[in-house]
């Protein structure tokens, strides 16, 4: 009784246990934000019910960023935004909340719907205004099975209404699969989207001395106006070029345009299962904007995305994730590292150590951009103004802004979170001396005398690349007789591997050799006859000698899977494995030839000769036949010396057959491209 008791409380217990670590695993899984909306007439106040924040350990303090889809075309990144709706009717608002510093899920939201039947003034709605005509803006980094948002906004900068168009390029070729896919697209100002063709937009090349502008009397004007050196003019050659970068777009045509009007449309895009997963990647979309479709000026607008595990915004990224080696010298390598200040207070200086693999050239350093912008420090001098100083060690580039003011996610009266970040991004060129591996750097991120902070490590990496080798030799076969086995034929193997590589192979062989050839005499005289000589002589008894040869010629195709390669060094190289030989053709050639001598004594060895032979008695007989088609196979061992990674070298390479007297050894010369 006390026995099942026990058990009946086990039992109960361990229900009890299951049952809350499965709703605590469905609570974690299954993180949501709750849209709450306040309504006074027309304009609403929107807040959020949101799930509790799980605290990376060590991390700075975790919080919510927020983006806000508003319904009518605007949207807000403020925690609870107040927005006015000019028009009446029913508008869907959306948000995607952002968890930084946290463990869990990125938390969902469903859209909510507010209805208003009052027209107002929205001259008082926040509007994101953007300094050129053209921006591009994301809610978040991409992070694996998660959706985000991207801004495209443009911009009538002209002084008269423009009708345009807008591309939108995403997916770059660069990558295998694709990282991204397009769920929704929404569009306030009846703009009509379609898939990419291959039509332009323009008619002609307009004049950058003139611009034209409407009246409302439909009378025109002409006034003298200065080039806008940021616009492009060739459009077909930057719309092939878009083409040639990325796989997927879309055209946005646009309508009636005001001056400084300003529109946004909101692509909703998610991470594919199939995405790059590597967290130092940089990600590119492209907007190419054609501001007023009778000419072909234009601008273009590249935005670079770094994948993340997480939503830190403190992260370290590359442009080097896949790096073509052949053309590698010819191109610098960018490097980007995010910073965000989460303290109570402004940072006044930011240190940023950053490890620099030992191939790159530190001498070639070069800034790209930064934030905050600030001009170079001077050397050997302090300066009062703010400024980014840099300092190139040994391991390290130190790069530390000076005098600034950036403001922390804790400090009052900040509701911008973006910002209280910052980044520098630069680039630099391989040294003269360096091989075809990996690197990796991190960076170490001080805010004024605050504890450290270290990023992810960003990682470059090569393409394989493909290299074609040119090879000819000759196989040397020990236990044959006569043997001639030369070849000719051709290598592919990645381009310039470092260390261990894989290798196939592919040539063609002809091998000639004696398979047979005997050659013996008689003991003693043998009755041959009788043979009546032309001399009138009759043979009845003589000395015979039989001689048998029997050769083969071969045309065969020898080919190696894959093998498994190292270079020990730059000169030396060794590698094994399996090479397959087939022989398509064989012809086999038995001759006979039967030899009698007259008997004067007997012979000591085979190669006597007892007397003079009768030539008159001489018999030869030869028969040719083709033989079946045959597959070898052989295990293979080999060295390499000269340029191992690329370029001439010379190689020996022993075989061991797994048929008897065909074990050999091959002398080669082989150039790789």
């Amino acid at each position: 009784m006390f026995q099942k008791s026990v058990t009946l409380l086990f039992l109960v217990f361990y229900c009890v246990l299951f049952s809350q670590t499965h709703l605590d695993n469905k609570d974690t899984l299954s993180r949501k934000a709750i849209i709450l909306p306040k309504q006074d007439k027309n304009t609403f106040i929107f807040n959020s019910e949101t799930p509790l924040l799980n605290q990376i350990a060590g991390a700075p303090k975790a919080y919510y960023t927020y983006f806000w889809e508003l319904g009518d075309g605007n949207y807000s990144t403020k925690k609870d935004p107040k927005h006015t709706y000019k028009k009446p009717g029913e508008y869907e608002v959306k948000l995607w909340v952002t968890n930084n510093y946290d463990t869990g899920k990125t938390p969902t939201t469903r859209p909510t719907k507010v209805k208003t039947n009052e027209t107002a003034d929205i001259s008082e709605n926040e509007i994101q205004i953007i300094k050129n005509d053209i921006d591009l803006k994301r809610n978040r980094e991409p992070l694996p099975d998660e959706d985000f948002i991207i801004v495209l906004t443009y911009k009538n900068e002209k002084d008269y209404v423009t009708n345009g168009t807008v591309y939108f390029y995403y997916n770059e070729k660069e990558f295998k699969n694709d990282n991204f896919e397009l769920l929704e697209i929404s569009n306030y100002h009846n703009e009509t989207i379609n898939d990419l063709g291959n039509d332009l937009v323009f008619n002609h090349d307009h004049d950058d001395n003139f611009s034209t502008y409407a009246s409302t009397n439909n009378t025109f004007t002409t006034t003298y106006k200065y080039q806008d050196t940021t616009e492009r003019k060739n459009l077909p050659l930057s719309i092939e070029e878009a083409k040639q970068t990325f796989k997927k777009g879309k055209k946005i045509t646009f309508k009636n345009l005001s001056p400084n009007e300003q529109r946004n449309i909101f692509f909703n895009l998610k991470t594919t299962p199939e995405m790059i997963k590597d967290t130092s990647a940089i990600l590119r979309v492209r907007s190419i904007y054609v501001p007023d479709e009778n000419y072909e000026n234009h601008k273009i607008k590249d935005m670079e995305m770094e994948i993340v595990t997480s939503h830190d915004p403190n992260k370290m990224s590359t442009s080097g994730l896949f790096i073509n080696y052949r053309l590698v010298r010819f191109k610098r390598i960018k490097f980007k590292t995010r910073f965000q200040n989460d303290g109570e207070g402004p940072a006044r200086t930011i240190r940023l150590e950053t490890d620099v693999p030992d191939m790159f050239d530190k001498s070639t350093l070069q800034i790209e951009s930064m934030y905050p912008e600030c001009p170079i420090c001077p050397k050997n001098k302090e300066v009062r103004y703010s400024c980014l100083d840099t300092i190139v060690m040994q391991k390290q580039i130190i790069f530390t802004f000076k005098n600034i003011y950036l403001p922390g996610t804790q400090q009052k009266n900040v509701m911008e979170k973006d910002s209280t970040k910052g980044f520098v991004k630069y680039s630099l060129k391989f040294g003269e001396d360096f091989h075809k591996k990996t690197t990796k750097s991190r960076t170490v991120i001080i805010f004024d005398k605050n504890e450290p902070i270290i990023t992810n490590y960003s990682r470059t990496r090569f393409n394989p690349g493909i290299s074609i080798g040119a090879k000819a030799g000759y196989n040397y076969f020990p236990k044959l007789n006569n043997s001639r086995s030369y070849f000719t034929g051709f290598t592919i193997s990645p381009f310039k591997a470092y260390r261990f590589y894989w290798q196939s192979e592919l040539y063609a062989n002809k091998h000639d050799f004696e398979s047979e050839n005997t050659n013996v005499i008689s003991d003693a005289p043998e009755n041959v006859g009788p043979f009546d000589l032309n001399s009138g002589l009759v043979i009845d008894n003589a000395f015979v000698r039989r001689e048998n040869l029997v050769e083969k010629s071969r045309t065969i195709i020898e080919t190696v899977p894959i093998s498994l390669r190292y270079n020990i060094n730059n000169y030396i190289g060794i590698g094994f494995g399996p090479q397959i030989t087939t022989i398509i053709s064989s012809k086999k050639t038995s001759k006979k030839t039967t030899r009698y001598y007259e008997p004067t004594q007997s012979p000591t060895n085979p190669n006597f000769v007892p007397g003079e032979e009768y030539v008159e008695l001489t018999q030869r007989e030869t028969l040719t036949n083709n033989e079946k088609t045959q597959i070898q196979t052989q295990l293979f061992l080999d060295t390499t010396f000269g340029f191992a990674r690329i370029g001439p070298s010379v190689g020996i390479r022993y075989y061991k057959n797994f048929k008897t007297d065909f074990d050999s050894w091959q002398f080669y010369a082989i150039w790789k491209f």
